[in-house]
C-alpha cells in the first residue's frame, strides 16, 4: 500500500511558476517510479511527467516539455513537479501517482496502481 499527498497548488499568473509536491508513505519510496498527471474540467486525466526509482530517467508531455521539471527526494519520500512559464491552458487538478510494479516511468495512467486525491492549480491570463 502507498498513500500519495499532493501539496503546492494554487492560483498564479500567465508566465508565473509553481512547485508541487507529493509525499508518499508506505512502501518503500525508492522502489518504484512516479508519475505526475492532471484533468483539466470536462477533459480527461493526461499524462504530464514521469520519474525513474532512482531519478536517473525522467518523461515528459510534449506540452510541458522544456516548462516542467519532475524530480524525486527518495531520502524525503517526495516527488517535485516544477512548474514554469505556466499557461492558462496548464489549469487543471493536478495528481501523483505511484507505478508500484514497473521500473522507468511510463505515460500509461493503467500502469499505476495509486493515487494522490489532486491538488488545483489555476493559471490566469
Amino acid at each position: 500500500q502507498v498513500q500519495l499527498v499532493e501539496s503546492g497548488g494554487g492560483l498564479v499568473q500567465a508566465g508565473g511558476s509553481l512547485r508541487l509536491s507529493c509525499a508518499a508513505s508506505g512502501r518503500t519510496f525508492s522502489s518504484y517510479p512516479m508519475g505526475w498527471f492532471r484533468q483539466a474540467p470536462g477533459m480527461e486525466r493526461e499524462f504530464v511527467a514521469g520519474i525513474s526509482r532512482t531519478g536517473s530517467n525522467t518523461i515528459y508531455a510534449d506540452t510541458v516539455k522544456g516548462r516542467f521539471t519532475i524530480s524525486r527526494d527518495n531520502a524525503k519520500n517526495t516527488v517535485d513537479l516544477q512548474m514554469n512559464s505556466l499557461k492558462p491552458e496548464d489549469t487543471a487538478v493536478y495528481f501523483c501517482a505511484a507505478d508500484t510494479s514497473g521500473w522507468l516511468p511510463q505515460p500509461r495512467q493503467q500502469e499505476y496502481a495509486y493515487w494522490g486525491q489532486g491538488t488545483q492549480v489555476t493559471v490566469s491570463s
